[in-house]
């Protein structure tokens, strides 16, 4: 998949603060969401993988670190990012991959979670295998679902940005993967977007600080 599939949904951009970031893989299946997705989630196949315990920790402000995958990182394939919500207010990457695994899918459908400390260190990064291998995603829902899912990359926070404000340790996690992700990708501004932007959902929720990520991330460039 090419470039041409590209996300236009979002108009705005993003941006915060950055942080060291210490980041734990895992393995886990992705939320509840629905016919269409787990149907998409089918197309890709049986995706599973066993993850090393901890990747990496570092005090490190960029995040280099993630880019030594296990299969060469795909420039060309990758068009977008969207961000989520968990939609749930505490979890772990753990309880995350039970419920993705009750929904039938075939593993931890976000390329990346973030935690909020209320089942993982707060503002800890779990890269999932669909990063590490280079596979597809399974994390947007509705019509343009398949084609989102083999050519974004799915970075989900833990919480419910419906009902609670994110920690400031996610807000700058978040902001430093985006960037890093945009500066090695050659992702603009417009191909950041929010998962209600291209799906009929509410997440990340009415609570996510989107202006002032985007004003971050415009002072990162």
């Amino acid at each position: 998949m090419t470039r041409t599939t590209r996300t236009t949904a979002a108009s705005t951009r993003i941006g915060i603060s950055r942080t060291h970031v210490v980041w734990v893989a895992l393995l886990a299946s992705m939320t509840a969401v629905g016919g269409v997705l787990l149907l998409s989630e089918k197309r890709v196949g049986n995706l599973r993988a066993t993850l090393p315990a901890a990747v990496a920790t570092t005090p490190a402000r960029s995040l280099d670190a993630i880019f030594s995958t296990r299969a060469p990182v795909e420039t060309s394939r990758w068009s977008g990012i969207v961000i989520h919500h968990s939609g749930s207010i505490s979890g772990s990457p753990d309880s995350i991959a039970r419920d993705h695994q009750d929904q039938g899918l075939v593993g931890l459908g976000y390329h990346f979670v973030i935690s909020n400390g209320r089942g993982a260190p707060d503002g800890e990064i779990h890269v999932g295998f669909r990063w590490l291998d280079q596979k597809p995603g399974a994390h947007v829902v509705g019509p343009n679902a398949d084609a989102l899912n083999r050519t974004t990359i799915g970075i989900c926070l833990v919480g419910d940005g419906e009902r609670r404000a994110f920690t400031p340790k996610q807000i700058a996690r978040l902001t430093e993967l985006v960037a890093s992700l945009q500066k090695e990708l050659g992702l603009s501004d417009d191909e950041v977007v929010l998962h209600r932007e291209v799906a009929a959902s509410a997440s990340p929720g009415r609570l996510f600080p989107e202006a002032a990520i985007r004003a971050r991330l415009r002072e990162l460039r």
